[in-house]
C-alpha cells in the first residue's frame, strides 16, 4: 500500500470513529435535583416564568361571570404532583375573587423553592386578573402550574356551588 493511501484511508477511519462517536454521545438531561422540564424537551430550561393570559370563555364553572361566585373562603382540593401537594384557598367579595393563597406547594429542595419563588406570584396575579382558572401555564414550573389549576378549579367549584 502506498503512502498516499495510508493517509486517506487513515482519514476515512478517523472520520468514521469521530462521527459514530458524536452520534453515539447522550447529553445528561438528569440533574441532582428534581427538574420539572426535565420530561419535556420542549419547555426551555432557561427560561424566565411567563404567561400569556387568554380572555375567558362563557359556559364553563370557573368563568360563568363574577356574579356567580358566592362571597368566602374557598379552599380547594390538594392537588397531589410528582413534586408534592398545591393547593390553594380563594377568598371571594362582591362576586370578584379577591386574593389567592397557595396553601401548600413542593418546598422539598432549593430548586422547587426557587420555581415556585416565581411561578406562584405569576399565577395568583394572572387568576385575579382573569377572575378565574382560565389562565396559561408558567414556563418551567409545568407540574406545579397544573397542580394550581386543578386546586383552584376545585375553590372555584366550591364557590359556584348552590
Amino acid at each position: 500500500m502506498t503512502r498516499p493511501m495510508r493517509r486517506i484511508l487513515l482519514w476515512f477511519l478517523t472520520t468514521v470513529s469521530t462521527v459514530v462517536l458524536l452520534f453515539g454521545y447522550k447529553t445528561s438531561t438528569s440533574s441532582a435535583l428534581p427538574d420539572e422540564t426535565a420530561t419535556d424537551p420542549t419547555t426551555p430550561r432557561a427560561a424566565a416564568p411567563t404567561t400569556t393570559s387568554t380572555p375567558p370563555t362563557t359556559g364553563s364553572p370557573s368563568t360563568a361571570g363574577a356574579a356567580a361566585l358566592r362571597a368566602g373562603q374557598f379552599t380547594g382540593d390538594a392537588a397531589d404532583t410528582r413534586w408534592g401537594p398545591v393547593q390553594t384557598r380563594i377568598t371571594v367579595a362582591n362576586g370578584r375573587i379577591t386574593a389567592v393563597d397557595v396553601v401548600e406547594a413542593p418546598s422539598g429542595n432549593a430548586k422547587d423553592r426557587a420555581i415556585n419563588a416565581d411561578a406562584v406570584p405569576t399565577l395568583v396575579d394572572e387568576t385575579l386578573q382573569a377572575q378565574g382558572a382560565d389562565i396559561d401555564m408558567v414556563s418551567g414550573a409545568t407540574v406545579t402550574s397544573t397542580g394550581y389549576l386543578e386546586s383552584l378549579q376545585s375553590a372555584l367549584d366550591q364557590a359556584h356551588a348552590a
